[in-house]
């Protein structure tokens, strides 16, 4: 049954096979500019399948991308979704274009597309054909090629779009040759003559044609023309290629010359009427060459279960199996061990054998496997005499294609460097299976030639754990499981690394697994513990040959990579790192991820493997000057200091800034204009942010330190990022202690202190808050005194010495409102207020509270002024005013939610539901607790417990009014 939504919007359907178009039931959709049309063009190619961005751009705009082709990508996205999609949003309407992961699918049926169509019957005629039922099969042929009058992709621009059309006609001529053949086969020799004629003018060097008129003329009694067909194609083939035709060929024109009775066209009339059908009417041969070239599989091949279902689900999917694979991955990580075990795994459904070659793309000796001399070997490895394999490049490759027509043989090409090396090798017929394997992304076979991609990543925990089982045996494995586990985490699960390490073992089966651990610990920094001594099996080696394959600037990006302090690395960032502009930074890091010396982890933002970014420093210091390294790092760390300060409005206003060192040459921080953009990107760099102060304080620049950690206060806080915050202060009051830097002392005994009591650790807190002032005292620093015995003042009414906490507050106080520090005076009257109303002088806390309210709103200070509503709300609940209380806050909630305090949101919640029961609204009081809980379960607050006991409580003194499950 319909859906409404399928209702409204009519069917959609879509062609390729001519100008690209689609309809929404009779009316055609206008799809836009000949890129946008492109873009969806990918989408119904790949239908689906996911398109990464990098494959959309390569497709789009080829090797020169303009630097905003991203955000001009989600454009187009946007707009063909608001054609092809105007109910999106609406319920559970369908969707045509999905987002998934990094990338885009397309959501369309093959009946919905002209070459979906295509493709079932020609499936369906195959089927047919196979059956013996030869005329159905040829009617069906017939329907599928009446409806394909045009060049597919017409009027679309770029090497994708070239490519593709030249594999659509490819694909049509093919089923076309297939379509004449069964009409030859069934007595219909005369009425394809004239077609088979203008095909054989438009594609001389296709044989298959010219045997196909050769037949058809000769069976309408017209053997002369048929024999002057012969010799204009072997004229032909001997001029341009200086090649003879091939044996099948030679042999239909020996049986022409000979009269043979088996050409005669009443057999054909014969497997018409019900005896069985060939494919094609051709001249005993000799029995083809049955390669079997696939190495050996590896004993000890282990794990990668994820990987190799990935695998057979593209050879057990329905409809066309594919017939091109891509294993992509760095260097070391399995790629030819597992492309060998799966090719061993299915050598037994390409019964016509199986081609295996080393291309070296990537090798320490040899250089790059030329296409041609690869073609060669293959045409050796398929039985083709020497003096037959002609001397050009294209009839080489012509010839090879001939060669595996109609047969079903598995191709290996191992370690291939770019697409341009493999592309002769590519069989032009389906039929075959090419695995590729390569250390570079080879995005234009996917994009280009519908290659599916199977990546690889490091090994699973329990994978790198039973290789090394395979390898050493249980026993020993298991006797030391915290060396293994050692072992697993310093060689990063790269199967190369675990697999060097294993061998030492092995050969010392006396070692204890702790000493090779010891070993690697001791080494870790470098790659002298993954040596062993031979080229292909030397870890440093390996990856050199990745390395050095880069073009010089992008070597000199990854080098510079290894500067960098944290697990990733955004565009600005690694552009602040090289002093270089966006775009141009943008192209070097997509040449270091094609060569999978970074992952692009999600969009804009890089990756390396743990050994990879070890390689990556060792360069660095064999080939940068000791100057170029610390400008470099300079600018990087300027960079994130500049690019946090900007944030420092937007999450603390009105508190006191923090003064920046001057900002380094090169350097672009960014900029931000609302909260949210500033949290996420502080909660996305969180990690780098961190790493940066301790690379700060141990590389001498102390400033950098102290001041970064400072910066991130309001960050901190309102993330909960307790442990960071206490970690990257204490790390900055070391570095600013050791260059005697008394201001940056200050500030940093003040971040220590403020985590360590928002910890809840008070003694502690108020310790570093002595000792703060006192730095405050020998500096003459009369406001920052103020500030610190209001912030004193904070931890006492933590720890409930509330008459303590108002007289560290009233003297912090009258300090800040002589210096006119509006943020501290609003700090003290709101700490003032809270401890009032726990002495229960309800009069005065709200007083205090009221003209903290009154300033906060004249600042806009919103963080502050939602917990000012709140304990104006715990006040009028401990006088029982509940509806004031409710109102409070809610007010507080939404305060709150403005800028982002999820902790004081779970808080407010929590308060909320107590008001609510005691107001007799118990549903209500259930869902602020709920949600209250999942928050503060979120940041593990202790009263997380407490509200959880509540609700249980709840739900036992009135189990009537526990929701429906399905309604949680």
């Amino acid at each position: 049954m319909r859906t409404k939504a399928a209702l409204e919007r009519g069917d959609l359907r879509f062609a390729v096979l001519g100008p690209v178009r689609a309809w929404r039931g009779g009316r055609e959709v206008d799809l836009g500019s000949r890129q946008q049309r492109l873009v969806l063009a990918v989408l119904l190619l790949r239908r689906g399948h996911l398109v990464t961005v990098d494959e959309f751009i390569d497709a789009v705009w080829g090797a020169r991308p303009p630097a905003a082709a991203v955000s001009v990508l989600r454009t187009y996205v946007s707009r063909l979704r608001k054609v092809l999609e105007p109910w999106r949003g609406v319920g559970e309407s369908p969707k045509v274009i999905v987002s998934a992961a990094d990338g885009y699918l397309a959501q369309v049926p093959d009946e919905a597309l002209d070459l979906g169509m295509f493709e079932q019957r020609v499936a369906r005629a195959k089927k047919l054909h196979a059956i013996g039922e030869v005329s159905a099969a040829a009617d069906l042929l017939h329907v599928a090629l009446e409806e394909w009058h045009e060049t597919p992709l017409a009027g679309l621009p770029g090497p994708f779009a070239h490519a593709e059309r030249t594999r659509l006609n490819e694909r049509r001529l093919s089923i076309l040759e297939a379509r004449l053949d069964s009409d030859v086969q069934l007595g219909r020799h005369s009425e394809v003559i004239a077609e088979l004629r203008a095909l054989v003018g438009e594609h001389p060097l296709r044989e298959g044609l010219c045997q196909l008129l050769m037949l058809a003329l000769y069976r309408s009694g017209r053997q002369a023309e048929a024999l002057a067909c012969y010799r204009r194609t072997r004229r032909v083939l001997v001029t341009e290629l200086g090649i003879e035709p091939s044996t099948p060929l030679r042999e239909l024109h020996g049986r022409i010359l000979a009269a043979d009775a088996s050409l005669n066209p009443s057999m054909a009339s014969r497997r018409q009427e019900g005896s069985p059908a060939h494919t094609r009417v051709s001249p005993p041969s000799a029995t083809p060459v049955r390669p079997a070239q696939l190495p050996a599989d590896l004993p000890t091949f282990t794990g990668r279960i994820s990987e190799l279902d990935q695998a057979r689900a593209l050879l057990s999917a329905e409809g066309r199996p594919p017939s091109l694979v891509v294993i992509g991955g760095m260097a070391g990580i399995g790629k030819t061990t597992l492309a060998v075990h799966w090719a061993h795994e299915i050598a037994d459904q390409f019964p016509d054998g199986q081609l295996f070659i080393n291309l070296r793309g990537f090798d320490p000796v040899h250089s790059v496997m030329p296409p041609g001399e690869a073609v060669r070997i293959f045409l050796d490895a398929l039985g083709v005499p020497p003096q037959r394999i002609p001397c050009r490049l294209d009839a080489q490759a012509a010839l090879y294609r001939s060669l595996l027509a109609d047969r079903r043989v598995l191709i290996v090409l191992d370690n291939a460097r770019d697409v341009e090396q493999i592309r002769h090798l590519l069989p032009g017929s389906p039929g075959c299976l090419v695995i590729v394997t390569s250390r570079n992304q080879l995005t234009g076979l996917i994009a280009g030639d519908g290659a599916h991609a199977v990546t690889l990543h490091q090994l699973t925990p329990a994978d790198a754990r039973t290789l090394l089982i395979r390898r050493l045996g249980a026993e020993r494995v298991a006797a030391q499981p915290q060396a293994v586990d050692e072992i697993i985490e310093r060689c990063g699960r790269l199967p190369l690394a675990l697999a060097i390490v294993a061998a030492r073992a092995a050969i010392r089966p006396r070692f204890p697994l702790s000493a090779i651990a010891d070993d690697l610990r001791e080494s870790h920094g470098s790659l002298d513990a993954f040596s062993s001594g031979e080229l292909n099996t030397d870890v440093r080696a390996v990856f050199s040959w990745s390395y050095e394959a880069l073009s010089a600037p992008a070597a000199w990006l990854f080098r510079l990579l290894g500067l960098h302090p944290g697990k990733d690395i955004s565009v600005p960032a690694a552009a602040a790192l090289a002093g270089l502009p966006l775009r141009e930074t943008r192209g070097l890091l997509a040449e270091l991820t094609r060569a999978h010396l970074l992952i692009e982890c999600m969009p804009g933002r890089y990756t390396t493997h743990d050994l990879l970014r070890t390689y990556a420093g060792e360069q660095l210091l064999a080939d940068e000057p000791s100057a170029g390294r610390e400008r470099a790092l300079e600018r990087l760390l300027s960079w994130y200091l500049h690019t946090v300060d900007a944030t420092y409005p937007l999450l603390t206003p009105d508190r006191g800034r923090v003064p920046p060192e001057p900002l380094a040459p090169g350097c672009h921080p960014l900029a931000f204009t609302t909260q949210e953009q500033a949290v996420q990107w502080c909660e996305m760099e969180r990690g780098n942010l961190v790493a940066a102060v301790h690379r700060a304080a141990t590389s001498g620049r102390p400033g950098v330190a102290w001041r970064l950690a400072a910066m991130m206060w309001g960050f901190f806080y309102l993330g909960r990022h307790l442990h960071d915050w206490l970690d990257t202060s204490r790390s900055a009051l070391a570095a600013a202690r050791a260059a005697h830097d008394r201001r940056g002392e200050a500030w940093s005994l003040g971040g220590v202190a403020d985590a360590l009591t928002q910890m809840n650790r008070l003694d502690e807190a108020i310790d570093h808050y002595q000792k703060q002032m006192s730095v405050y005292r020998e500096l003459g620093d009369s406001d920052g005194q103020g500030r610190c015995l209001i912030s004193m003042g904070n931890a006492y009414l933590q720890g409930d010495q509330l008459d303590t906490a108002v007289e560290y507050n009233h003297r912090g106080l009258a300090a800040v409102r002589i210096n006119g520090c509006a943020w501290g005076e609003s700090v003290a009257l709101t700490n003032l207020g809270d401890a009032y109303q726990r002495l229960g002088r309800f009069d005065e806390a709200a007083d205090h509270l009221e003209e903290a309210l009154v300033l906060l709103r004249a600042m806009g200070n919103r963080w502050f002024e939602a917990n000012v509503l709140h304990l104006l709300g715990a006040i009028a609940h401990r006088l029982r005013r509940c509806e004031d209380a409710i109102e409070r806050y809610h007010q507080a909630l939404e305060a709150h939610r403005n800028v982002g305090n999820r902790w004081g949101e779970g808080h407010t919640l929590g308060s909320l539901g107590d008001v609510q029961l005691g107001a007799g609204e118990p549903e209500a009081a259930r869902t602020s607790w709920r949600q209250a809980l999942a928050i503060l379960t979120e940041f593990e607050d202790p009263h997380a417990e407490k509200i959880r006991e509540g609700l249980r409580d709840l739900d036992r003194r009135m189990p009537d009014a526990r929701p429906h499950p399905c309604c949680v």
